[in-house]
């Protein structure tokens, strides 16, 4: 692992799971670390977690909400207000909801926080990020994409919805930004990770006894975090990007987020949607 020293990291949803144990990763390496959670009462305990566990006091708590583009704006404005460089952007934040649901601003909440949220909190950041060139951006994605098909004439998902349509969904769409924003930015390498069965929080709004036997057959969130710090430190992924990696090794994902003139088809959507511009290839 490479020393991380004087470089600053974002972790969305570090409060838990992978994203906790990815912040401790980066923070035992040295680095300046902001934990960018939707409820700071409860990140607070995580917090003091993983400054013990990193055995750094470098790590931050900024409040973040993805199911809202007023809260994505206003977390770019205090961050660039009190850091002046980005080395590393984690989007590790996602939900998973049996019930469709729709986000603040009415989008339904996979398609709207597993996608939408990280594209905007994305290219909102992309300046600064290209200023602190060398940098990554690493977005945590999952198995999910494999089954995932965009529902062009349904994004929102409202005649058909099912927690397996809207993940599959959400998930490609993750893989189809990574590739898109790669080919955009300037000193920034974009890569996917699929962390395996992963026992995280995510399957909280599930049964119970799905809930508990996940626990005991899935991974540890230690053992899931090891690629994205993998991608986020080490210099043999320096300069690979637009990948999809797994136990830190690259893989082919869906043939869909390969199909350029698709992936150019949702950035624009993902654009008008999010009212956030951002230079075409």
């Amino acid at each position: 692992m490479a020393d991380m020293t004087d470089k600053v990291c974002v972790v969305t949803g570090a409060n838990s799971g992978i994203g906790k144990m990815t912040a401790v990763g980066l923070a035992k390496a040295g680095a300046t670390v902001v934990m960018a959670c939707r409820d700071l009462a409860r990140s607070s305990e995580a917090l003091a977690g993983i400054r013990t566990l990193s055995g750094s006091d470098q790590v931050h708590l900024m409040q973040l909400d993805l199911a809202s583009q007023v809260s994505i704006r206003a977390f770019v404005e205090a961050f660039t207000q009190r850091f002046d460089r980005l080395d590393v952007l984690v989007n590790n934040a996602g939900v998973g909801s049996p019930a469709r649901k729709l986000t603040a601003d009415g989008f339904e909440l996979h398609f709207g926080v597993n996608h939408l949220g990280s594209f905007l909190l994305t290219t909102l950041l992309l300046p600064v990020l290209e200023r602190s060139a060398p940098s990554r951006v690493i977005v945590v994605a999952g198995s999910a994409q494999k089954s995932g098909k965009i529902n062009w004439d349904d994004l929102q998902l409202e005649q058909k919805y099912s927690i397996l349509r809207a993940g599959g969904q959400s998930k490609l769409a993750n893989l189809m930004f990574v590739r898109a924003l790669a080919q955009r930015a300037q000193g920034v390498t974009v890569n996917a990770v699929d962390p395996g069965m992963t026992a995280t929080g995510i399957t909280r709004e599930l049964p119970a006894p799905v809930h508990k036997l996940m626990g005991l057959l899935f991974k540890s969130p230690e053992k899931g975090a090891r690629t994205p710090v993998y991608l986020a430190t080490s210099s043999e992924a320096a300069d690979v990007t637009g990948k999809y990696f797994k136990n830190s090794r690259e893989i082919q994902p869906n043939p869909d987020a390969l199909d350029d003139n698709a992936v150019q088809r949702l950035w624009r959507i993902s654009e008008k949607l999010t009212a956030q511009s951002a230079t075409a290839p």
